[in-house]
């Protein structure tokens, strides 16, 4: 379903933008052209249609440039041979794609080199620079200048008196926040967050420092972008975590690629799908827009094809799906699996069905009453195309379904996962080579943060396993997620936020709540690599620990250590940085925790100083701990690391009947009321999630502009709208309440009529805190309903 878009190739001057103070930033103001959060540089913007490939020398370009603008031009190249090594390198912090099985010396991506050279800058943003700069001050510059100015050097603490950060100890810094924790009423009026790229040591020293303490406030950045795959697979499998393994990509015959742009989010996929393709797999890509990696690529560790432009095909179809749409095509396509059963019963495995699942008879009821014509409305997708969908599916034999966000970030994002496990149950696509489902996970360890304990939900036997191993007595009650944990502190029943890495206030919902509410509390405590937002949407008290980072040498009292990651698909391995930290005073993620756990509970038996000494340590407390971790120390030292056993792979399913669950939902209503559009947010490609490198998005064709809207041409005539044209934005919550953003501008896309996307984290505060996912929690970042006008006067 392509849209109606014209040719482009036009400019306008951006002079007109005005100054706004920081807060305002995405926000914009009536009647002048809204600010990003990217370095909001004058000059002309443009959007022109991108049709070159993925990867290949744009992306070499862009890498060139990058490693000049860090000067780092024998460190950088040093780096960037390193990355993703099998053995002896460094896990690119970036996304969480498996790393090549098969020896791959430049298994490494345009935008996690970009990652890796923003956090080896030569930069320092130290005590010095404190001093010079006022945190009212540093408000009002854009974010892209904020983490401009270099790597944290020493721990800061806020002082209210001159409204800045200033030199603290560590020792008197741990001291800050074992007190503030010891006087609280209750340990529940504490919440802990994580961001993805905690190591899986640090990740397991966190989670029992806090639950040792006595809370399950374990909020993360899961809360945000997988809640509804966990919660569907467990469910329908037993296990929160997709079954296959980078093998099963490379075996497939047919892979769905489903609400994830692959060239941006997770670009080293781009060389298993050019894989598949060659092999004869066929590739649908099921997404709002048709995104760069949905069409061709040419994979730059490839120096034949780099040399002779040849470009290989990555999508055999793209289904250009209505926001939110997801659903009701997968339930066309099981419905055409159905008809087409009729005439030849063996398309269904039957075999399969009677001997691993249940409820297959009440599914396959709600199928065959479903109207064609309602999932037409529903999905945006035409019966013909739905069909044809249909038939690919029934021609394989081997079927990966693959997704992001934008099937998770919806209202009802488990039923869709749910319905994933359906259509694959139905030709038996599980426990075996090359089928099965594989959430696209995006921060590089937010998969072994889960694992290793990082759940305000834990289960029964993972904290009875952790008490007998620990010796602790971990709370059973259920803690607060993210968007619980912004209302308690907006209510005032959490009073310290302390989180390990991220932006919180960018990346979370409705951001002026957010920070409302982080301005509430009496402590917040940012364990980071660099300036952000969140140092400065503080609490009565601050700190500012900096943290070493991936790429670099973590050196302890018994030598080097290595830490360990969990990719998507169930890979640990290990990292080992290989260059000298940019301070001498900056600390390990596991000290930082450690010492922190240590002030808090001064008389505990867990001996945190001896676990940092050596993470050998903390990964044979692992071993005992956590399923699939046994001999742990042994195997994370094999070349390529070890896979988490998968019981539902070997169909196996941990679920009430002991069968793999069919999930018979009803089909929801996404399409808008009259006049309304669905947004999505969504990431640009010179962007890691709230990190912003430019204001530039390559594969789209956008120049110098963030505050924008992708829109259909045809909704744009009923609005009377042109190109670049002014617009302001409202968004219309569950409860009655509004958000607006002024200024933004209009861009003719390729994007289904009645959907609308722009970029995050400007439209973040376009989502209210109770726009959230009654399945899984999930703020509903790419399922907005909003009005769009001509922008009003100031």
């Amino acid at each position: 379903m392509a849209a109606d878009v014209t040719a482009k190739g036009s400019t306008m001057d951006r002079s007109d933008s005005g100054g706004r103070p920081g807060d305002d930033l995405g926000r914009g103001a009536p009647g002048v052209a809204a600010r990003g959060r990217g370095p909001n540089r004058p000059g002309d913007i443009s959007q022109e249609d991108d049709t070159a490939p993925s990867a290949g020398w744009g992306a070499a370009r862009s890498v060139t440039r990058v490693l000049a603008k860090t000067r780092e031009p024998v460190s950088g190249p040093l780096a960037i041979v390193k990355m993703n090594h099998e053995n002896g390198g460094f896990d690119c912090p970036g996304c969480a794609w498996p790393d090549d099985r098969k020896g791959l010396h430049l298994d490494i991506c345009e935008n996690g080199i970009k990652h890796v050279t923003w956090e080896m800058t030569r930069k320092k943003a130290g005590p010095d620079f404190f001093a010079a700069h006022t945190v009212t001050e540093l408000a009002g510059w854009p974010d892209y200048a904020l983490e401009d100015q270099g790597r944290l050097t020493e721990p800061m603490v806020y002082d209210e008196a001159t409204d800045k950060y200033v030199p603290i100890s560590w020792a008197d810094a741990f001291a800050l926040v074992g007190r503030t924790l010891r006087g609280l009423d209750s340990p529940d009026e504490a919440a802990f967050y994580t961001s993805g790229r905690l190591n899986n040591e640090a990740t397991f020293l966190y989670q029992l420092w806090v639950r040792e303490f006595g809370t399950n406030n374990l909020p993360d950045c899961s809360n945000m972008c997988h809640e509804a795959s966990g919660r569907a697979l467990q469910a329908a499998l037993g296990t929160g975590k997709g079954t296959c393994d980078i093998g099963d990509w490379d075996a497939a015959d047919l892979l769905f690629v489903m609400g994830v742009n692959a060239a941006s989010n997770a670009p080293r996929m781009l060389t298993t799908l050019a894989k598949a393709h060659r092999r004869g797999a066929q590739i649908v890509h099921v997404n709002p827009l048709l995104e760069a990696g949905a069409r061709r690529t040419i994979v730059p560790h490839e120096f034949a094809a780099m040399a002779a432009f040849h470009a290989t095909e990555t999508g055999d179809q793209n289904v250009q799906v209505g926001i939110g749409g997801d659903l009701a095509l997968l339930r066309g396509i099981a419905k055409a699996v159905f008809e087409r059963a009729e005439e030849n019963p063996a398309v269904l495995d039957t075999d399969f069905i009677e001997r691993h699942t249940a409820g297959f008879e009440t599914y396959r009821d709600l199928v065959r009453a479903t109207d064609w014509a309602e999932l037409v409305r529903q999905s945006g997708v035409s019966e013909s195309e739905i069909r044809q969908v249909a038939e690919r599916y029934v021609g394989a034999d081997r079927t990966v379904i693959s997704w992001c966000l934008g099937v998770t970030q919806q209202d009802h994002g488990v039923d869709t996962v749910r319905e994933i496990v359906n259509l694959l149950m139905l030709r038996g696509n599980l426990g075996r080579e090359g089928a099965g489902p594989s959430p696209v996970r995006g921060h590089s360890n937010v998969q072994g943060n889960r694992t290793c304990g990082i759940d305000h939900r834990p289960a029964p036997a993972f904290l009875d396993a952790l008490d007998e191993v620990c010796g602790i007595s971990a709370p059973r009650e259920h803690g607060l997620d993210t968007v619980g944990t912004i209302k308690a502190m907006r209510d005032g029943r959490v009073k310290v936020f302390v989180a390990m890495g991220g932006n919180f206030v960018l990346a979370a919902p409705d951001t002026d709540a957010t920070t409302a509410a982080l301005r509430t509390t009496e402590l917040t405590v940012q364990v980071s690599t660099k300036l952000n937002r969140s140092h400065l949407v503080h609490g009565r008290r601050a700190l500012i620990l900096p943290c070493l980072g991936r790429t670099e040498k973590d050196t302890q009292a018994t030598g080097e250590q290595g830490v360990t990651v969990e990719d998507a698909m169930s890979e640990v391995h290990l990292s080992l940085g290989m260059r000298k930290p940019p301070a001498e005073t900056l600390r390990s993620e596991c000290a930082i925790v450690a010492g922190m756990a240590r002030a808090t509970l001064p008389d505990s038996a867990t001996r945190w100083e001896w676990y940092v000494e050596d993470y050998d340590r903390i990964r044979d407390t692992m071993a005992r701990v956590l399923p699939g971790f046994e001999d742990f120390n042994r195997r994370v030292r094999e070349p390529l690391g070890f896979r988490i056993t998968q019981p539902a792979r070997e169909r196996e399913f941990h679920t009430a009947s002991g069968r793999a669950e069919f999930h018979a939902s009803e089909l929801p209503d996404v399409t808008p009321p009259e006049g309304m559009l669905v947004l999505s947010t969504m990431r640009s490609h010179d962007q890691w999630n709230t990190t912003v490198y430019s204001d530039d998005d390559r594969y789209r064709g956008v120049k110098n502009l963030r505050t924008l809207l992708f829109m259909n041409l045809k909704d744009m005539d009923t609005r009377g709208l042109v190109e670049f044209d002014l617009i302001d934005i409202t968004s219309h919550a569950r409860d009655g309440s509004t958000r607006s953003v002024y200024g933004y501008r209009v861009i003719a896309y390729d994007i289904p009529a009645g959907s609308v996307a722009g970029y995050m984290p400007e439209l973040n505060i376009l989502c209210g805190l109770d726009d959230y996912s009654r399945q899984s929690d999930q703020p509903l970042m790419k399922h907005q309903l909003v009005t769009v006008t001509p922008a009003q006067g100031g």
